[in-house]
């Protein structure tokens, strides 16, 4: 993979996930000066960042660069309302997450 091959791959996940920069940095723990600075100045991050993207995405390194595998997902297509809500759920804090998935399992148990 060469670095306009790392950053169309960057550009991929975030479609995907429907982020922003300002989301991905939020997530990966990196600024927003920095993320924003790798896509403007088209420069191949370091594998430290690489490896924080990576954790704000949810994969691993060899996820990240398996060609084989273009988008996180298991072996079927999320419908739009289950990706909202999957996206719903990343926004939230630690505790309305919890809270969420209680009310899930609570609904689901009926």
């Amino acid at each position: 993979m060469i670095e306009q091959d790392v950053l169309k791959r960057i550009e991929e996940l975030l479609e995907f996930n429907h982020w922003s920069v300002y989301k991905l940095a939020k997530e990966s723990g990196l600024s927003y000066s920095s993320l924003n600075n790798i896509f403007n100045r088209r420069t191949c991050p370091s594998i430290v960042t690489l490896e924080k993207i990576c954790s704000g995405f949810g994969i691993s390194l060899s996820e990240f660069f398996n060609s084989e595998v273009r988008t996180p997902t298991v072996d079927y297509v999320l419908t739009p309302a289950e990706q909202e809500l999957i996206n719903c759920h990343r926004s939230l804090s630690a505790t309305d997450k919890k809270i969420l998935e209680a009310y899930a399992r609570g609904m689901c148990k009926r």
